[in-house]
């Protein structure tokens, strides 16, 4: 239902009200962007299509890196304990994600979000759906596979081997060298 408003109000906006024909103005320029359009896959599998896998670990490194970095920050930037870092990780995986959604354009569909690369304004993104539980299991999923330790330890090294760990490499969505862009994936155990 809040994709749907989402969309309604966005393509409202744009198409304007008609007040300023009603008041004697120029008539409002219409415009038509539609909403993406989803295959049978992006709808109904629970888990995140292929094509978007690469996205969505970089949207994962990205928030992982975030709530480690507030916590080291709140004890003085000191090396979290293990039981703290492994709170933080459960809890990055559980958040919300609503701030993520989908996005095409021309003709190439790319999650967007915070910690991901910025797409062009005028296009509809959607939001909610199965894009929040699907970050959320992929994250989980990234965290078992990996490990904590192994997660944390990538971490104090700094962003970039923290996504060089959880995206690139033989086990990872993301092609090497490309951040950023989709690239094909074996389905890991947890995904089958």
């Amino acid at each position: 239902m809040r994709p749907v408003l989402v969309l309604w109000l966005v393509l409202g906006l744009l198409a304007g009200t008609g007040a300023e024909e009603m008041c004697g103005g120029p008539p409002a320029p219409s415009r038509s962007i539609p909403a993406p359009r989803l295959s049978p896959e992006e709808q109904l599998s629970p888990h995140m299509p292929e094509a978007l896998r690469c996205d969505a670990c970089q949207a994962i490194a990205f928030q992982i890196e975030e709530q480690l970095r507030r916590a080291e920050g709140k004890v003085g930037r000191k090396a979290l304990s293990e039981s703290d870092y492994t709170e933080v990780l459960e809890r990055s995986c559980s958040q919300g994600w609503e701030s993520y959604g989908l996005q095409e354009l021309d003709g190439e569909k790319r999650l967007v979000g915070p910690g991901l690369l910025a797409q062009e304004s005028m296009t509809v993104m959607v939001t909610g759906g199965p894009w929040p539980g699907r970050l959320s299991k992929m994250c989980h999923s990234s965290v078992g596979e990996q490990g904590e330790a192994q997660i944390y330890r990538a971490h104090r090294r700094g962003p970039a081997a923290l996504r060089e760990l959880l995206c690139h490499g033989e086990k990872g969505p993301c092609p090497d060298g490309k951040a950023g862009g989709p690239a094909p994936h074996k389905a890991t155990q947890n995904e089958l």
